[in-house]
């Protein structure tokens, strides 16, 4: 099959990162998997939600959406539609847990970090590349607040990325393009850490149910296609990187 740009079936789109994109922000980061553009930012608030007071931990929370320029056809904003859509709820709920899982949260103590990720120009795969550009501006964002208090037991366990695979036309493919994804057979992202363990898999059937064999070449595709991107993420980070998963 020949795919859309030309790519391998395993060959993941080119990845750009920039950090520090804004100045406010602990930690900002301007992410590009092929046309897919997000701006990810972290911030850091001294205090957590109501229901976590006095437990001696902290907390991760995200937002996610898409300006109106992102798609071929504009998107109204949630302000103007008075309440935020289902599908960006399903996501920012999906980066909060992916980052989450890598974090220890009582070592981070009581306060809370706000994830925003903002879609800039969307070509498939938003939702992954938010979770892997949204990593990096988290580490960003401890690594100063290490610098400030310098905390004993470093909050990050480990690295976590996400990328999507499908079958289409009856092949299995890696990180889909927003032509590929509107015309897959069968739809996927997955959400793994560095030590290989799942956060999270998200497989639909779109147009006919999928075998175990499938699901297990789109797992397997997947890993590849996440461990590149770790790899990515720690090019970027540098010396950032150096407290990760620390004992």
């Amino acid at each position: 099959m020949n795919r859309v740009d030309e790519r391998r079936f395993d060959e993941k789109r080119p990845v750009k990162i920039t950090r520090n994109f804004t100045i406010y922000a602990e930690g900002s980061v301007l992410i590009e998997i092929g046309n897919t553009k997000v701006i990810c930012t972290a911030s850091i608030d001294d205090k957590v939600p109501p229901f976590l007071k006095g437990a001696g931990q902290g907390w991760i929370t995200s937002e996610y959406g898409m300006l109106p320029g992102s798609t071929q056809t504009r998107k109204q904003r949630d302000s103007s539609r008075g309440k935020v859509d289902g599908r960006s709820i399903e996501i920012q709920r999906l980066i909060g847990r992916a980052l989450r899982s890598i974090v220890d949260l009582k070592a981070l103590g009581e306060r809370t970090i706000w994830i925003d990720c903002d879609v800039i120009q969307a070509d498939g795969g938003t939702r992954t590349a938010s979770i892997t550009g949204a990593f990096i501006a988290l580490v960003d964002a401890i690594n100063k607040l290490d610098n400030t208090i310098g905390f004993e037991k470093y909050p990050i366990r480990d690295y976590v990325a996400a990328i999507s695979v499908g079958v289409m036309k009856d092949e299995e493919i890696l990180d889909l393009c927003y032509e590929e994804d509107s015309n897959a057979q069968v739809d996927m992202n997955i959400v793994m850490t560095e030590e290989g363990q799942f956060v999270e898999i998200q497989g639909t059937g779109e147009e006919r149910p999928f075998s175990r064999d499938e699901m297990n070449t789109l797992l397997e595709l997947g890993e590849k296609g996440i461990r590149e991107l770790i790899k990515e993420q720690k090019n970027a980070l540098g010396e950032g990187c150096k407290r990760i998963g620390e004992l």
